[in-house]
């Protein structure tokens, strides 16, 4: 099985994701550093519709300037966009495999599309 997770290394939360990951011998694992290589918008919006939330629920608040913005009140759209223009938006990890996606906080989450 081959598995995408969309990771930041600085965050403790992502790197036990990705652990989970590499420690099973049956996944493939491709690790996207988000934050360098951003996901496209509409990759983003095909992220969140997969992992059934919503882009507002996708939004990362600490350490960011999101509520500032008033992004966790605006439309799917407009944090779409700013998720796309500025990545450290993005709430991770994102994990997706062929069962699915989800946003792993916690990490055990991973398991659920394994």
């Amino acid at each position: 099985m081959k598995a995408t997770i969309f990771h930041n290394p600085k965050c403790g939360t992502s790197r036990k994701t990705l652990a989970i990951l590499e420690n099973l011998s049956k996944v493939d694992v491709e690790v996207v550093e988000y934050l360098k290589d951003p996901p496209s918008r509409e990759k983003l919006a095909q992220l969140f519709k997969d992992a059934g939330m919503t882009p507002n629920e996708g939004l990362r608040l600490r350490g960011t300037d999101a509520e500032e913005r008033g992004l966790p009140d605006a439309d799917a759209d407009e944090v779409l966009d700013a998720m796309a223009a500025d990545p450290i938006l993005i709430n991770r990890p994102l994990v997706e495999t062929e069962r699915g996606v989800r946003l792993c906080r916690p990490q055990d989450t991973v398991l659920e599309i394994l």
